[in-house]
Order: C-alpha cells, then structure tokens, then sequence
C-alpha cells in the first residue's frame, strides 16, 4: 500500500552525509551565491555577432525571473561562451533539488521567461532557446517515471508467454506474474514506507529527503523480477518432475518444496548478505538500494516462494500442469 504513494525525484549534494565538510561549504556558498547552488539556467544559441542582443534579451527577462516564487537570486550578467554562441543566465533557486516544488518552478520558468526571451530574439536565424540546470534533472525523472510503466508491462507480457510455453499452464503462468508483481510492489512499499518517512532515520543513519531516487524503480523492478524468475522456475521445476514422476498435485508441492527449499534459501541468504552492504553506505540513494533489495529478496524468498507460491499451487491442483491442446507442448 505505501507503495502507491511513492514519490521520485534525483538529488543532489541532500543525498550526502550533512557532517561532511564538502557539504557544508556547499551550503555556504549556495547561501552567499545562490546561482552557484541549485539553480535553472537559461541558455541561447544563436550567430556569434549577436551575443550583445542576446544578453540584453536575458537581462531584460531577469526582472521577470526574480518575481517568481522561490527564485532566490538571479545572475548579475549573463555568461557567454569563448566562441560567443552560447549565452546563459543562471537563476537560483532556493529548494533542493528533490523538493517536490521544483518542477512547478521549472514549469514557471518555461511558462514566463524563456517565451519573453525567445519574442526578443524573434527575427534572429539561427536561435535555440533552450532551459538547462536542474531543468534537466527535473526532466529526466518525469521521463523516467512515464517510461516505468512500459517497461513493466512489456517484463509482465514476455514472463507470460515464456511461462505458457514452458509449462503449458494458463493459470500457472498468470499466477507466476501475480506473484512476482506482489513481490516487486512490497519491495516498493519497504522502500517507500522507510525512506520517504522520518521514523527510520535514527535506526539506519540516514536524513529523509521525502522521495525515493528516480532510477531506483526501474532498476529494483528487472533485478528482481529475474530473481524472482530465477527461484520460482526453480521451484516449480521440482514440483513439475515429482507430478511427472506420478505423485498427486498436492504431494508434488510439498516434495518440490522440499527438495528446492535448501538451494533457494542459501541463494536468498547470500543475496540479503551483499544487498545489506550497501544499506550500511552513507549516499542515501545506495542506502536506498540496498534496504529495498535486502528486504524484497527476504520477502521473496520466504513468504512468496515459502508459503504464497505452494499454496497456490495446491490451490490451483491439476490445473498448474495442464492447459488447452492448443497451446505448444515445449514443456515434458
């Protein structure tokens, strides 16, 4: 359940110990030089013999700029390339990169600076307006939040096929995606519930910054659907060769379990020992991975392949080893 209130976002330096002495001259000079810490910035393109109109185009924007909310200073001057084809006026901004309210600042900017800007520079050939800084990192986690759910549907599809050929069963391949996807989302609730709360912060060393790093879904979401994969194949391979061998569908379960239950538990362990190591790190985002991955193999390999996974095969009885004729017999 905390899973679906998950909120991504890519840090920056708030990512990072706050004892560190980097950090705190970070701050500092973001305190006295606000365009030096987060900040968007806009940038031009355009001939070189026309640097001089374009800065006055952005120094003309900037009062502009500066009325916005959380705007916390803007350049004095713009900055100009060496070849002077690239002219840039940073803005700061007064929110960490994380911030939820950064993409609606973001968007404040598109919306009433870079338009005045580019009518400036309207009868210009040849010119780019373009938002830069932590724009760009803004945008980069939207991108990635809008490409998870493809990537999802198109791992849940292929399990399916591969599945239903492999095995032959139309429940058991549906069973095998419901349970995985169980397993992934708990996975994404831990995470969430531990790392976008305060409550955990003294019992794993850690500042919350009230999100979840941006690549951290989509990454989590194929390592562990493979490990998944990998236990529960495992698993319903025994439970397939007892039913062969002419056990019933529940006494094939149980023998299936047990003579697979040594090899993925040790497996399950080794994983949990080197995910844990990453948790023990400092940079949220690894603390961030290892915690999630930890904790989603624990899950996987004992609630979901120890109980969920054998109580749905004896659930499903006869009909986790058979399906219509029709379907491709690759399985023995």
């Amino acid at each position: 359940m905390p899973a679906f209130g998950m909120r991504t976002a890519l840090s920056d330096v708030e990512g990072l110990p706050k004892d560190l002495a980097v950090v705190a001259a970070y701050r500092q000079l973001a305190t006295a030089a606000p365009t030096n810490g987060v900040a968007l910035v806009v940038t031009v393109q355009a001939p070189a013999d026309r640097a001089e109109q374009v800065g006055q185009a952005l120094l003309a924007a900037a009062p502009r700029a500066k009325g916005l909310a959380h705007v916390s200073g803007v350049a004095e001057a713009p900055r100009t390339s060496v070849d002077r084809t690239v002219t840039v006026l940073p803005i700061g901004v007064d929110l960490d990169a994380s911030d939820a309210r950064l993409p609606a600042v973001v968007a404040a900017v598109r919306a009433d600076v870079m338009p005045q800007v580019s009518a400036a520079l309207a009868d210009m050939p040849g010119v780019a307006v373009h938002l830069g800084g932590e724009a760009a990192a803004t945008d980069l986690a939207a991108w990635m939040d809008s490409r998870l759910p493809w990537v999802v549907g198109f791992v849940l599809a292929l399990t399916l096929v591969v599945m239903l050929v492999s095995f032959g069963s139309p429940w058991l391949a549906a069973a095998t995606v419901g349970l995985n996807v169980l397993s992934v989302g708990a996975a994404y609730g831990v995470m969430t519930a531990v790392f976008q709360g305060t409550w955990a912060e003294g019992i794993l060393g850690f500042t919350s910054i009230g999100s979840i790093a941006s690549w951290l879904p989509l990454l989590m979401f194929v390592v562990l659907f493979g490990l998944s994969m990998d236990y529960h194949v495992f698993v319903m391979s025994r439970v397939r060769e007892a039913r062969d061998a002419g056990m019933s569908p529940r006494a094939a379960v149980r023998a299936g379990v047990a003579r697979s239950a040594g090899v993925v538990t040790s497996a399950a362990a080794v994983m949990i020992g080197v995910f844990a190591v990453f948790g023990t790190l400092s940079v949220l985002e690894m603390k961030q991975l290892g915690v999630g991955l930890a904790v989603a193999v624990l899950l996987d390999a004992t609630v979901v392949r120890g109980v969920l996974l054998p109580a749905t095969l004896a659930l499903l009885g006869e009909r986790a080893h058979r399906g219509p004729a029709w379907l491709p017999r690759l399985h023995h």
